[in-house]
């Protein structure tokens, strides 16, 4: 099964006193690597993890890639960032919706209930991979 990775998941896999720990270990044995993400992503997850090394480990081994080039989706971004406006989506939410457009065939992994909300394409359901009780 192939992803996009999102920070929540991420850290349930990396931190094993997270409350998702359980379900992104179990999960990261159905995924087929590399995982996509986005820089923000990346940044996002070290912050949490209050440490770098586990996230360029991952990147180093292969296990996620960077697949956004923020330069050439500018104008897509800025049209997502002003249609959710509302909500108030981080950088990284907005990548990854967009990333779901650029690679459909791939599920967003995430913790985050807006998913269920955003739209990509405007008004397609993003496939989503998520926790049970999310």
């Amino acid at each position: 099964m192939r992803g996009i990775a999102d920070t929540g998941y991420l850290v349930g896999l990396l931190a094993q006193n997270d409350q998702y720990h359980a379900w992104a270990t179990d999960l990261a044995g159905q995924l087929d690597p590399p995982l996509l993400t986005c820089e923000a992503v990346l940044a996002e997850t070290a912050y949490h993890l209050k440490s770098s090394i586990y996230v360029l480990a991952m990147l180093e081994r292969g296990a996620i890639r960077v697949a956004f080039d923020y330069a050439s989706e500018l104008d897509h971004l800025l049209d997502l960032a002003e249609g959710y406006a509302d909500r108030k989506p981080d950088l990284a939410d907005l990548c990854l919706i967009r990333m779901s457009e650029l690679y459909p065939k791939h599920s967003v992994i995430t913790v985050d209930s807006d998913f269920r909300v955003y739209r990509r394409n405007k008004r397609e359901v993003i496939p989503l991979l998520t926790p049970p009780n999310k």
